[in-house]
């Protein structure tokens, strides 16, 4: 039987895995809330995929709890207000108000584990050799997501429009602490490397493509030759109607992609996408994991099989639960999955 971190670098790599991968995301509401019905969920379809272990030092800056409600500030002094337990909140008042601030952002460096480096990849070793999981890096890179936090969204939209000179040095301040970072996973020993941004609608990209093209994809490639250079693999999650940048995503060496499939065209993501990277979830959780009639879990994953399947691999049984789900309906997804 294949453990778990064969099944998923068989299923990067093609190579015929005994079943799909399972990885399911939950938000701590349905922890909080249905602490009983979550645990059955996860002792009867375990993951394959696990998280290093945190080997961060404490933040100066960093206050609250942002899945509960009130304010909370993360490690880059970020403001997040929360209004509903169990979900992460949001930025609503920026950290620097004026672009001409930029350098006012000071990167979290003293919470990366560099004066005790050593220590630190000792203690991400022992875990990975210890466990039969596939072994995902502690944190993720976000660059823009990043930046919104340090100006908002909307200041940020418009930034990306303007891109007056301070927009490049705040944004290769945040490149440079995350280059730093995945660095240190990258001299590890697991197994892959992550990176994350929103870049869609329910219809289109957020922003021009030549805008992400020109600013946002030699970051992501940045990330990618680390991941290369050190013979990780890579994975990327993107929320939205992202057709336009899977090519992209593919030319710089991205292993699996999470997205919301059920957003796009499943025969034109099958054209340009199916065998070429792997599809890392998921079931559709806007229209689908809502539902009273868990047969429509069903229904969703024989799509998602049938349109992108039959590659020898390529497909990872990934969806994510929070308030807006029916959890009866995890069981059968995953019983589809199986077959």
């Amino acid at each position: 039987m294949q453990t778990s971190r064969e099944l998923v670098q068989r299923t990067l790599t093609f190579n015929n895995p005994e079943r799909p991968p399972r990885d399911l995301w939950a938000l701590p509401w349905c922890f909080m809330n249905h602490p009983e019905k979550m645990a059955k969920i996860e002792a009867a379809y375990p993951k394959d995929i696990a998280y290093a272990p945190n080997i961060y030092n404490p933040s100066n800056v960093e206050k609250g709890d942002p899945y509960q409600t009130g304010i909370s500030v993360d490690e880059w002094g970020a403001e997040f207000e929360n209004i509903f337990a169990g979900i992460i909140g949001e930025v609503k008042k920026p950290f620097i108000e004026d672009l001409s601030d930029w350098d006012k952002v000071i990167p979290p460096y003293e919470t990366l584990p560099l004066h005790n480096i050593q220590e630190a990849r000792d203690t991400v070793n022992r875990y990975c050799e210890k466990s039969d999981k596939f072994v995902m890096m502690g944190r993720c890179a976000r660059p823009w997501e990043r930046y919104q936090f340090m100006r908002t969204t909307i200041n940020a939209m418009y930034d990306i429009m303007d891109l007056e000179p301070e927009f490049y040095k705040l944004m290769d301040k945040i490149q440079s602490y995350y280059l730093k970072e995945m660095e240190f996973w990258a001299s590890t020993d697991v197994d892959a490397l992550y990176f994350m941004d929103d870049w869609g609608s329910q219809t289109q990209l957020l922003i021009p493509y030549t805008r992400w093209k020109e600013i946002f994809k030699p970051l992501y490639k940045d990330y990618c030759d680390i991941a290369k250079a050190s013979n990780k693999f890579i994975f990327m999650h993107s929320d939205g109607f992202i057709e336009e940048i899977y090519p992209d995503l593919i030319e710089i060496g991205v292993s699996a992609i999470n997205s919301q499939l059920f957003c796009m065209d499943f025969d034109y993501l099958a054209d340009i996408a199916k065998g070429k990277i792997t599809f890392w979830g998921e079931i559709d959780r806007q229209h689908i994991l809502c539902l009273p009639d868990v047969e429509e879990g069903r229904k969703a994953v024989r799509k998602v099989k049938d349109k992108l399947g039959g590659v020898g691999g390529g497909l990872m049984a990934q969806f994510e639960l929070g308030p807006w789900s029916n959890l009866d309906i995890a069981v059968p997804v995953y019983e589809e999955w199986e077959k």
